[in-house]
């Protein structure tokens, strides 16, 4: 039997040029000057992304904090609304009705009280209470017998608090024991 050649076909690889040194290293720099900017695009973009993002936030919150006291202004329009109601009531009756005109201001007075304990403020500092001085102003010193030193004896104007911030000192008149 004739022999079989068997044809061995042998793929020749293409040769690659052998590079030198610095032939590696200037191809290795290339690659990371492209990797760099790319990274360095990346990066301004998340910056400006950022920088986006947070102009928008402070305007939100300028805006926020511009228009914060809307709600409650919007509660006490109706308030408002009432108290010129009974000012054109009472100039129409000639100030002769101040029954009606007393009841009208006891439910101004009770709707101002709802609102304002619906948004957490309330008002302290009776007769007979002592001073604190992280709540009250004392207008006047007086000397009454049979009060205590440092009791509230008039409060000219109620003080108030909103949550458990103090918003307003109650002025008073404090006793205190002649000398």
């Amino acid at each position: 039997m004739p022999s079989k050649k068997t044809e061995t076909k042998t793929k020749t690889k293409p040769k690659l040029k052998k590079l030198t040194p610095t032939e590696k290293l200037n191809e290795k720099i290339d690659i990371l000057k492209a990797e760099s900017e790319i990274q360095n695009d990346r990066y301004l973009r998340l910056k400006a992304e950022f920088d986006n993002y947070r102009r928008r936030k402070e305007k939100e919150f300028i805006d926020l904090l511009k228009y914060d006291g809307e709600s409650v202004i919007k509660e006490f329009l109706s308030v408002v609304d009432d108290l010129e109601r009974l000012s054109k009531a009472s100039d129409e009756n000639d100030n002769t009705n101040s029954e009606k005109i007393k009841e009208g201001i006891d439910l101004i007075s009770n709707k101002i009280n709802k609102r304002f304990t619906d948004l957490e403020v309330a008002s302290f500092t009776e007769p007979g209470d002592q001073v604190d001085p992280e709540l009250h102003d004392a207008l006047l010193m007086r000397s009454e017998k049979g009060k205590k030193e440092n009791e509230i004896l008039d409060v000219f104007e109620k003080g108030y608090r909103y949550k458990d911030r103090v918003i307003r000192h109650a002025k008073v008149v404090v006793n205190q024991k002649s000398s």
